[in-house]
């Protein structure tokens, strides 16, 4: 159980140097057992963080004492609850995708590796105060059938079947976002269409990872 204290700490420590966050932003998670699950601390920035500071919760809100777990300690509650396939939780403020979400855009299927998020599209949830019942529970919706999705005007939240899953599906999903917008600046993209977006999901079953994905 100690590997994954570290491993949070390690995952917390790659978002920021890879960029996808900055100072205190962001937070990540990843389940311990079926009552338990372990979380980021609260306005900690990852250079000050240590696996120690890693707070445990019990899915019903208990925190261990003298722990503040992250503000948004409810989505990430209520997805893993609600998520049995999904061990990890990765939000980000990345530069792309936060942009996307403050524009309130949904991401179709103009790439075939939206199909890395679940679906042919990357939702973008409604807007909610951070850190409310009423963010999870649009994240929640935004996020079915899917393991990516932008919040308006907030950023992304990437899910996975462990920590490097979530980590490698955010950093997909900031790309993307990225092509996307630079899409944008030249002229509407040509989407895939339904039929196309079947036949990625069908190759991905024999390509790496990313065959899990469905």
């Amino acid at each position: 159980m100690q590997h994954l204290f570290e491993q949070l700490l390690r995952t917390s420590q790659k978002l920021s140097a890879l960029g996808l966050n900055v100072g205190t932003a962001g937070n990540c998670s990843v389940r311990l057992n079926a009552a338990t699950f372990l979380i980021t601390p609260s306005g900690v920035a990852t250079e000050a963080m240590s696996a120690n500071s890693m707070v445990r919760m019990q899915f019903d809100g208990t925190v261990e004492p003298n722990k503040t777990p992250s503000s948004e300690w409810r989505f990430h509650r209520d997805i893993l609850q609600n998520r049995p396939e999904i061990n990890a939780v990765v939000h980000t403020h990345s530069m792309f995708a936060t942009t996307l979400a403050c524009l309130h855009i949904e991401i179709p299927a103009f790439h075939y590796m939206i199909a890395v998020a679940g679906g042919d599209s990357v939702r973008c949830a409604p807007y909610a105060l951070f850190g409310s019942q009423a963010l999870s529970d649009a994240a929640l919706t935004a996020l079915f059938e899917r393991k990516a999705c932008l919040l308006a005007n907030h950023g992304m939240i990437a899910l996975g079947r462990d920590l490097d899953d979530a980590l490698a599906v955010a950093l997909e999903v900031e790309n993307l976002c990225a092509q996307y917008w630079r899409t944008l600046q030249i002229g509407k993209p040509h989407i895939l269409n339904a039929q196309d977006m079947r036949d990625v999901f069908q190759q991905f079953k024999g390509y790496g990872n990313w065959g899990e994905n469905k």
